[in-house]
């Protein structure tokens, strides 16, 4: 990775009914920024009512998910019979390893009632030798992940460890993942104990060092030791996101993240054969294995 910011803009696509998604991770630039491989901006997007997110069931192995929301709501049920729904500061965080199935929808007061869905969603690949771990599933309430509070910056922990404090979510590798909202003129530095960082600009507008400026719906990234704070030229909320570097490549084919090829067709093979398991609560349709 440059060790001088560099800009992503990302690609936005339409799913219907208003709702978009703007893909940033992985890029040209960057295929992924310490763990993180994969980050998705969905939304804003106003369902009416009797509307809503219907993500059918669908399998992930070699990663952990986390969707992170501004508004709205999401009902997560698993293949290990977790049901959880999630609301803006709360943390789903999934662990796939060795295979896990879910799926993600509006809940029915939401979708009962109209709602406004706004968020992130993330993929961080587990490390070679965890890859294969049991899958998990852990809910985390708002109240307990660590604030951070500066002249001008409030920051809210969601994973992974920053500026002395630790959050209690599982990770599995040396990493971060922030909400941050800094006043207009406020500096942050950045965590001192992470090799790779992005921030991603969800409103406003920072500069990253002397010639970066990052808008509205753009990321930077960079790697080194060395790197220049951001500086608020709006009032702007940011997602800050990065760790030390993946111990080697990744392949990501449809939901599937792994070290070798031959993983993700063992991947198929068992989605196509139903060997994933059903998830319990949401067991009468599924995403069918893309043919290519």
């Amino acid at each position: 990775m440059d060790h001088t910011p560099r800009l992503i803009e990302g690609r936005k696509h339409d799913l219907g009914d208003g709702f978009t998604v703007r893909r940033l991770l992985p890029a040209l630039l960057a295929r992924h920024v310490g763990p993180f491989v994969f980050f998705d901006h969905m939304g804003p997007a106003d369902f009416a009512p009797g509307r809503g997110m219907d993500v059918r069931p669908h399998p992930h192995i070699g990663l952990a998910t986390i969707t992170w929301l501004f508004e709205g709501a999401i009902r997560h049920r698993d293949s290990l019979g977790s049901l959880a729904d999630i609301r803006p500061g709360e943390v789903n965080w999934m662990t796939a390893g060795r295979g896990i199935a879910h799926s993600e929808r509006t809940p029915p007061d939401e979708r009962r009632d109209g709602h406004r869905l706004h968020g992130i969603q993330l993929w961080v690949a587990l490390p070679r030798e965890d890859a294969e771990v049991a899958p998990e599933f852990h809910h985390h309430d708002a109240g307990e992940l660590p604030r951070i509070h500066r002249d001008g910056v409030d920051l809210l922990l969601i994973a992974g460890t920053a500026y002395g404090e630790r959050s209690p979510v599982k990770v599995f590798a040396p990493m971060f993942l922030i909400e941050a909202n800094l006043a207009q003129g406020a500096t942050l530095d950045w965590p001192a104990e992470h090799a790779e960082r992005g921030v991603y600009v969800v409103e406003g507008e920072v500069r990253w060092g002397d010639d970066v400026l990052v808008g509205t719906d753009s990321m930077a990234v960079q790697g080194g030791s060395v790197a220049p704070p951001l500086r608020a030229r709006t009032p702007s909320r940011l997602m800050l996101f990065g760790g030390a570097p993946l111990d080697g490549e990744r392949h990501l084919w449809w939901n599937f993240v792994a070290s070798s090829r031959e993983r993700i067709e063992r991947a198929k093979s068992d989605w196509a054969a139903g060997h994933f398991g059903v998830v319990p609560g949401d067991d009468k349709e599924f995403i069918p294995l893309p043919e290519h």
